[in-house]
């Protein structure tokens, strides 16, 4: 028996896509366990790029059976239109993909919502993606929420989305805007059952099946550990939480039954939308690492922020979620470059020290450096797969700070791209 996880342990956009596509070849199961379409996960192959917003990467192997865990929020037009492009570049998914019955569902109440809530005056700016995630979330707590479940009872579901429509009646009337129309969403609602109900399962019943059976099972989050909605910089985080804990309760398996956890970092950092970000390199030296490592939202487009490798918040991450080994990505963006700094402390007003706690605080931090030898070549030795002398000493420094090996980098966009080390 064996589970991996694979989770972020930054702001997200470290390549989990392209490290799941990786690490799929061995599982028999690859899990989505967490968050929405506000992801996503770019996976080159064969010459063919390929986007994933809600169904794992690992449907791209052909023999391999996906899940959609009950800790994601699913919108259904975004993953019919998946499913739909998919298909038609050659990729089956129908009979491959199981979509848990306990999944909350984002419907178009949600994202305007969610815009609503974004540009209320005097609300904090968070910098969404406006795709109704946070609304589902709260929707799914507050107990009103619609699950994948009720799209197979069409009586129950007109039911529910009363209710639903009430909670957010309120909002819509403060705004002056019009809320979305009952037979509007119940029309919808029976487009997305054609074509989604029969994916609608059981899941918890067919991952642990396939745990008890000794498949190997690969589960899958979004974004990183910094947006966890808990041990992020809140409130600049997502809705639910990407960490390897979480990944038991998002998939319906007991913790005990995990048995490896793989943490992905990008050798530089970046973020998206607002929040602190101590690393964070401004003026033509940042837009410069942007443009090298192609720094552009997967789902909104949306130009990151970048900075240099923090250290002090990968510790953290390291930590939360207890990593096995760690995966660092995009290697190759730092080639070229004369000399590559890492954050190995900060210094605050009361001194050097460690993550506060606190986002105000974090704001005030002052990134402490470490400088290192750049190195010319943007990918590994043809002969022996070796990395230059000085991405070796770099990336080993990296692990020493950090309490975790780094087995596997990642030196380019391609599967042939993910070299073993160490």
């Amino acid at each position: 028996m064996s589970v991996r996880v694979v989770v972020g342990l930054q702001w997200g956009d470290e390549g989990k896509g392209k490290v799941v596509d990786w690490l799929a070849e061995e599982a028999d199961l690859v899990v989505r366990y967490q968050g929405g379409a506000n992801a996503g996960h770019t996976v080159q192959v064969g010459g063919e790029t390929y986007v994933f917003h809600l169904i794992p990467s690992g449907i791209l192997h052909s023999a391999k059976v996906c899940v959609i865990g009950n800790g994601t929020v699913v919108d259904p037009e975004t993953l019919v239109r998946e499913i739909e492009d998919l298909e038609r570049r050659g990729v089956r998914v129908r009979g491959r993909l199981h979509v848990s019955h306990a999944a909350h569902m984002v419907l178009p109440v949600h994202r305007a919502v969610d815009h609503l809530w974004e540009s209320s005056p005097g609300a904090p700016r968070i910098g969404t993606t406006g795709r109704g995630i946070g609304p589902t979330y709260a929707d799914k707590a507050a107990r009103v929420g619609i699950r994948m479940g009720d799209l197979l009872d069409a009586r129950e579901l007109e039911s529910k989305l009363r209710v639903l429509l009430a909670r957010h009646a309120g909002t819509f009337a403060e705004r002056g805007e019009a809320p979305p129309v009952l037979a509007t969403l119940l029309e919808a609602c029976g487009r997305y059952r054609e074509c989604l109900g029969p994916l609608v399962a059981d899941t918890a019943s067919i991952v642990n099946a396939a745990i008890d059976r000794g498949q190997l099972v690969l589960l899958e989050g979004a974004q990183g550990t910094l947006l966890d909605v808990d041990h992020g910089t809140y409130p600049y985080v997502t809705s639910s939480s990407p960490v390897a804990g979480a990944a038991g309760g998002g998939s319906g398996i007991g913790p005990t039954r995990i048995t490896e956890v793989i943490g992905v970092a990008k050798a530089y950092t970046t973020r998206v939308g607002e929040g602190p970000f101590p690393t964070e390199i401004s003026g033509p030296e940042g837009e410069a690492l942007q443009k090298a490592g192609n720094e552009f939202g997967a789902t909104t487009g949306r130009p990151r922020r970048c900075g240099w490798l923090d250290l002090v918040a990968l510790r953290r991450a390291a930590m939360i979620n207890h990593v096995s080994e760690v995966i660092v990505t995009k290697l190759d963006v730092l080639a070229g470059l004369p000399e590559v700094r890492v954050c190995v402390e900060y210094q605050t007003p009361a001194g050097t020290g460690g993550f506060p706690m606190e986002p105000h605080l974090l704001e005030r931090c002052e990134p402490v450096y470490r400088t290192f030898e750049g190195w010319r070549e943007t990918q590994p030795h043809a002969e022996d797969r070796s990395l230059p002398p000085q991405a070796s000493r770099f990336l080993a420094f990296v692990a020493s700070e950090i309490g975790a090996p780094i087995r596997r980098v990642s030196a380019g966009v391609g599967r042939q791209d993910m070299i073993p080390i160490g």
